[in-house]
């Protein structure tokens, strides 16, 4: 079994700062909008090296959503960045209107996704994120799982024309993939082979897929885990080729079980492949304020969880 370790752990919110930086450096049309989070979202060192391509719009994000999108008519790249929740749930309107409806080149960077922004509370912790943004016609959804990754996503989605969604958080977690990755859009990255049960997961639940993983080899089950970094468009060859050979999977996900990755492979294995599937998510719920630790273990979005409904899943073959 291939086994997965880690020198350090770092917050994602710091990869999506550092691909910013570098993109700042790399190409001239790339501008970064903030709604007065400049810290938050690590975009001090894209300010100090580029002030004229930062724009702060203050505590009005949909205002801000607005003038990304009048950015690219001009052939700017605009990465806007502030929380999830406000990113997303706050400024729907503007996002659905503004720039998906007409296929503007605007990349949405949206930090402390999730849970695990912890004390803030559940009016901050949105888990309905990614349903909202990958029902809007021709969006990208990512959704990655450490430092390296993030780095990787936020520098190749500069390239991608079109509308991105990326969704990243607030604690120092695990760095586990490598750091010259090449991070491509769509593609699901196998981590570990098996044949008795499938888990995807995406976010900060891969490294926990990992985990139980190896706990699952104590028991004598073979897990394929498989980060689904991306949820639209999803990898459906992927996830089929898995289940073909493991017959069941668990989803693995740090978000409401309606709308999210668990939802979108149902959709998968109902049109081309019905196979035993359980959920790892929070169940249909807002959060609460907790450190992320307290609250990953509260609402069962840990390791021990995915074991327990893999071993449900199992049963049901």
């Amino acid at each position: 079994m291939k086994t997965y370790t880690y020198t350090e752990k770092k917050d994602t919110r710091s990869g999506f700062g550092a691909g910013l930086t570098e993109l700042g450096r790399t190409n001239p049309n790339v501008v970064a909008l903030c709604a007065d989070l400049i810290g938050s979202l690590k975009m001090d060192q894209f300010i100090k090296e580029n002030p004229e391509r930062f724009f702060q719009i203050g505590i009005a994000e949909a205002n801000m959503m607005g003038i990304a999108a009048g950015l690219t008519i001009g052939g700017k790249i605009p990465f806007t960045g502030t929380f999830a929740n406000f990113s997303t749930g706050r400024v729907y309107d503007q996002i659905r209107q503004s720039i998906a409806y007409s296929g503007k080149n605007v990349k949405i960077c949206a930090s402390h996704a999730g849970l695990t922004l912890g004390e803030d509370g559940a009016t901050h912790q949105i888990l309905e994120d990614i349903g909202l943004m990958k029902m809007l016609p021709g969006m990208t959804v990512i959704n990655t799982c450490d430092y390296n990754q993030t780095k990787a996503a936020t520098i190749a989605i500069a390239e991608h024309n079109g509308p991105v969604y990326l969704r990243f958080g607030r604690p120092a977690v695990p760095i586990f993939t490598p750091e010259d990755q090449k991070f491509e859009i769509g593609k699901a990255i196998k981590l570990t082979e098996g044949t008795d049960v499938t888990i995807v997961a995406t976010g900060h639940l891969v490294w926990e897929a990992l985990e139980a993983s190896k706990a699952l080899y104590e028991q004598g089950i073979s897990a394929e885990v498989i980060n689904i970094h991306t949820i639209k468009p999803l990898d459906e060859k992927a996830i089929l080729d898995s289940v073909s050979k493991t017959g069941c999977i668990v989803t693995a996900e740090e978000h409401n079980f309606l709308g999210g990755l668990g939802e979108s492979v149902s959709r998968t294995l109902a049109l081309h492949r019905p196979t035993p599937q359980e959920f790892v998510a929070t169940n249909d719920t807002f959060g609460e304020s907790g450190t992320p630790a307290q609250l990953m273990e509260k609402y069962g979005l840990n390791s021990a969880s995915i074991v327990e409904k893999v071993q449900a899943a199992i049963k049901r073959k």
